[in-house]
């Protein structure tokens, strides 16, 4: 069974800074379309940002500028740096890999990692 364990949230004033990792289980990882969403209360899980095996991002427009992911593939984990955060970025943060049509493969997440944005 896939796991996901991502890290790296915590509480953050407007403009700062954070990063959080993602580590995969899959062996098949240096050519997983990985995905990072995000997931604010009483919302749906939105996605944020997506990386290639070969290293093509795309990002929704909301974080465009903002927000980079990268992926270092001889650890099986990928990150999501977020700079210039601001209140509407407080979600809980997941990853997963991008399967058929971009949906994500799996329907079973890890623990998500908490970002609050607040002064």
């Amino acid at each position: 069974q896939v796991q996901f364990v991502e890290s790296g949230g915590g509480l953050v004033q407007p403009g700062g800074s954070l990063r959080l990792s993602c580590v995969s289980s899959r062996s098949s990882f240096a050519i997983d379309t990985m995905d990072w969403y995000r997931q604010a209360p009483g919302k749906q899980r939105d996605l944020v940002a997506r990386i290639t095996g070969d290293g093509s991002t795309n990002y929704a427009t909301s974080v465009e500028g903002r927000f980079t992911i990268s992926r270092e593939n001889a650890k099986n984990t990928v990150y999501l740096q977020m700079n210039s955060l601001k209140p509407e970025d407080t979600a809980v943060y997941y990853c997963n890999v991008a399967g058929l049509r971009g949906a994500p493969m799996f329907t079973s997440w890890g623990q998500g990692a908490q970002v609050t944005v607040s002064s």
